[in-house]
This record gives C-alpha cells, sequence and structure tokens, in this order.
C-alpha cells in the first residue's frame, strides 16, 4: 500500500493538508514529532471502553474500527478509520475512552505521546485548529452515520457509505481512477450499518447488478463515479454538506433498480 512509502510523520501531514494550509514551520515540527510504531494482525482490539490512554493512536497502513456491544454481546461499528485517522483524538482531552477501538484488517499504528501533542499545539497554536477542524469533521461523518443508519433505506446505505470511503481515500492519495482497496468483509460493512449479513450480500449484489460498482482485484471499482459523487460527495472540507440525501435510483436503469425496497431495513 502507499502509505507505507510514507513515514508516519508525512502521512499526518498530507491528512492535515487536505483540511488545512500548513505552514512550513508547522510541517517542520510535525516531521520532528516522535512516533513509535506496532503491527498488528486484523481483529484485535487496540483501546477498550475505560482505558485512559496516554498517546494517541495514529493509523499508518490498514484499516481500524471503534465500536460498541450491547449487553447481549452484539456489535456496532460506529466508525471506520482509514491511513491518516487519529482514532482516540478525543482522548487528548478526555480522561476515559467511551468507545472501542480494533483493527479491521492487519495494521500498522504509530502512538504519539499526549505530552508531545500538548507542547506541539501550544508553540503553534494552529495546529490546535487544524486539530479541532479534523475532530469536526469527525462528527460530522458521525451524524451522516446516524442519517444514514436511520432513515435511508439499505441500497442507498451503502452506496453513501462507498461514497465515504471514496472521497476519504481520495484525500490522502489511496483512490486512484475511481478505485480503492476494500479491506472491509461484509460481516463488517452490516456491522458498520444495522443490517444482517444475509441482507449485506443482497445489496451489494444490487449494487453490481445496477453497475455502480464492480470488484477489480482486491478492490472496489466506483463505476459511475459522476453519479457516486452526486449521490454523495462533493468537497471533502464540508463533509456536513457531503451526503445529499437523494434515491439513487431515478438515475439508474431509467429510475428502475434490480433491488427490491420493500426489502429494506
Amino acid at each position: 500500500m502507499e502509505t507505507l512509502l510514507l513515514t508516519p510523520n508525512l502521512l499526518i501531514i498530507r491528512k492535515l493538508e487536505s483540511i488545512f494550509v500548513l505552514r512550513d514551520a508547522e510541517k517542520k515540527a510535525i516531521k520532528e514529532l516522535s512516533i513509535k510504531t506496532i503491527s498488528l494482525h486484523s481483529d484485535q482490539d487496540i483501546l477498550k471502553v475505560g482505558d485512559q490512554p496516554t498517546q494517541c493512536c495514529l493509523v499508518i497502513d490498514g484499516f481500524t474500527c471503534a465500536y460498541k456491544l450491547t449487553y447481549e454481546g452484539r456489535r456496532q461499528i460506529t466508525s471506520l478509520y482509514i491511513p491518516g485517522d487519529i482514532p482516540d483524538l478525543q482522548s487528548l482531552h478526555l480522561s476515559s475512552l467511551d468507545i472501542n477501538i480494533a483493527s479491521i484488517t492487519p495494521c500498522i499504528l504509530g502512538f504519539i505521546e499526549h505530552d508531545d501533542l500538548h507542547s506541539l499545539c501550544e508553540l503553534y497554536p494552529r495546529l490546535s485548529v487544524a486539530l479541532w477542524r479534523e475532530t469536526l469533521m469527525s462528527a460530522s461523518i458521525t451524524r451522516e452515520w446516524l442519517l444514514n443508519n436511520g432513515q435511508r433505506p439499505a441500497y442507498n446505505r451503502i452506496a453513501h457509505l462507498i461514497c465515504e470511503l471514496l472521497v476519504r481515500l481520495e484525500a490522502v492519495g489511496l483512490a486512484t481512477e475511481s478505485t480503492f482497496d476494500m479491506p472491509v468483509t461484509q460481516a463488517e460493512l452490516a456491522d458498520a450499518t444495522g443490517m444482517t449479513h444475509i441482507h449485506m450480500n443482497r445489496v451489494l449484489q444490487a449494487l453490481r447488478t445496477d453497475g455502480l460498482i464492480s470488484n477489480k482485484n482486491n478492490g472496489v471499482y466506483v463505476s459511475r463515479i459522476d453519479l457516486i459523487r452526486y449521490l454523495g460527495i462533493n468537497d471533502w472540507k464540508f463533509l456536513c454538506k457531503m451526503l445529499v440525501d437523494i434515491n439513487i435510483v431515478s438515475f439508474i436503469n431509467g429510475g428502475r433498480s434490480s433491488y427490491d425496497f420493500s426489502k429494506s431495513l
């Protein structure tokens, strides 16, 4: 994966520059930040509810997620994290975590001491603004997930999630020509969208049948990029507007879809 060609520090710079204009001195300070790296297998917990971390976790390579469990042990994935993301950025200011964070794929992670980040932000106050903007973006995505899972039919729900992943990966240079690696399993997509695994399989088949997506090697090819963008995302800097609530079926096959919306959850 391309992120392996970047140092963790350069990955942070690339991510922040997708939403904020960094000055040379700020980039230099980030390059000098101490980051310790570790490798993890898939399906490993990184942090758990109640943990009190003294470091922030940076995703360098691979996918991770945040999740919560019901008393019965059923999992709800609440966020997906890609290279460049800092899943527990809130731990800088919260005494304990209210989420679990786990690897979805084999991952390389970087850990940055809270004290180092606090010092960096004190020396370069604009970096506090950049990190705050990143937090606001994450909150916007969370609100979109609430709308997506609560109100949109399953077909639209998955199309919106694909749009989100596409534009986020494009922002850090990990999606090219409408194609991106999709290591998230159907079971994990189901846990992220409140669907059964069987229903998820049917929706993905319908999206392929309608020509919206296709498999390409180990990735997903978004074959109608203009349509997908109109459905979902126009500007990474304004994620609160990125997912337009629109029924994409009216743009597919003259208003016909192979998917039966009466089966939507």
